[in-house]
């Protein structure tokens, strides 16, 4: 049933697909994650890279995607040296499995030291705007869902190269930086893109893919901002229509398009997601938006859920009964807290 104002009617709307997927490494279970159940290929091999077990696409031996009751198996076989030093690893890890940062050698593991990243080209900020929009603009999961995160590569020689969407953002990227390392795709011709904040992960999986540049549409944590100026990073937030916010390196940042030339052998070649886990060339995108799915067709992710009819009489007022909602005891303690300050940090930004 969808509420529009006081008038209640029955309907159906598409929802984002959720799937426990389990990355396995010699058939023994790694990581179990929540995400949307496309372009798995990419997310075990972006996953993995992140993760450190490997350190190029050609370290898995064989990668299945396995359809089971209960989920997915992205089942992965390593070489015997990256898999001895993953078993290693594990033997290593304190704390119960699947409790998020768990021990010394987990809180070690979080904060590793990024990756310093090459120098990469310059960009304007009219650059960083067309890019946020083209995104934008090729979220069709999410204009269909309003439910999903999206990351993004783009240059400006091709535009946007690749984009891949998830009910999570680290899987949106993970899946992103799978799909250019699958692709021998130069991170430093360009940069990533992504739909949501910034916190210290995403600051991480760039670095490790190499790219200089990362933008984002809501602003970043305060040890992001850390990690994208120990790494080399041009961190980027708030990049909407009017502008963007610059907090680490601004020096990648020029007014004029001609600083935007390219590091010296930085090439990229456009591919897309044929929606099937597979990689495809493409031409470059072109300037007016991509023609949407008819309205009755639904994305491969996304599943139609009918909703309950609306009640014959009439309905009882409930104003200010909702969670979160005026009254409610969260927004009572948000009206009673002081001052934001207390839970973010000043961060400064370059203009």
């Amino acid at each position: 049933m969808a509420w529009r104002g006081d008038h209640p009617s029955a309907g159906e709307r598409l929802v984002a697909a959720e799937t426990p997927i389990a990355l396995t490494y010699g058939r023994a279970t790694h990581a179990v994650m929540l995400a949307t159940p496309a372009d798995l290929e990419d997310f075990a091999v972006g996953f993995s890279l992140a993760e450190g077990i490997i350190a190029r696409p050609h370290d898995i031996a064989t990668l299945d995607i396995v359809a089971l009751p209960d989920g997915i198996e992205c089942r992965m076989d390593l070489g015997a040296a990256r898999l001895d030093a993953l078993t290693r690893r594990h033997r290593h890890m304190a704390g119960p499995s699947g409790c998020g940062l768990c021990g010394l050698d987990s809180l070690v593991a979080a904060m590793r030291p990024p990756p310093p990243v090459p120098m990469g080209r310059r960009f304007t900020p009219a650059m960083i705007r067309d890019a946020m929009q083209a995104m934008q603009r090729a979220q069709g999961l999410n204009d269909a869902t309003r439910a999903v995160h999206a990351a993004a590569f783009w240059t400006p020689e091709s535009g946007l190269v690749a984009v891949r969407e998830d009910v999570g953002r680290h899987n949106a990227l993970d899946k992103l930086c799978g799909a250019l390392a699958r692709a021998a795709i130069d991170g430093a011709a360009g940069m990533v893109l992504l739909s949501s904040r910034v916190s210290v992960e995403m600051v991480q999986k760039t670095a490790i893919a190499g790219v200089p540049v990362l933008a984002a549409i809501s602003a970043p944590t305060s040890l992001a901002i850390r990690t994208a100026d120990a790494a080399g990073i041009t961190l980027a937030g708030i990049a909407r229509s009017d502008g963007c916010e610059v907090f680490s390196h601004p020096d990648r940042i020029a007014v004029s398009s001609a600083a935007s030339r390219p590091c010296a052998g930085a090439t990229a070649r456009p591919f897309h997601s044929t929606g099937d886990d597979g990689l495809a060339p493409a031409a470059p995108a072109p300037t007016a938006p991509a023609p949407t799915a008819p309205a009755s067709a639904a994305p491969a992710s996304a599943a139609p859920v009918p909703t309950a009819p609306a009640p014959t009489g009439p309905a009882p007022a409930t104003a200010g009964t909702g969670r979160d909602g005026p009254g409610s005891a969260a927004s009572a303690a948000a009206a009673s807290t002081p001052s934001a300050t207390v839970l973010a940090r000043r961060a400064r930004h370059h203009v």
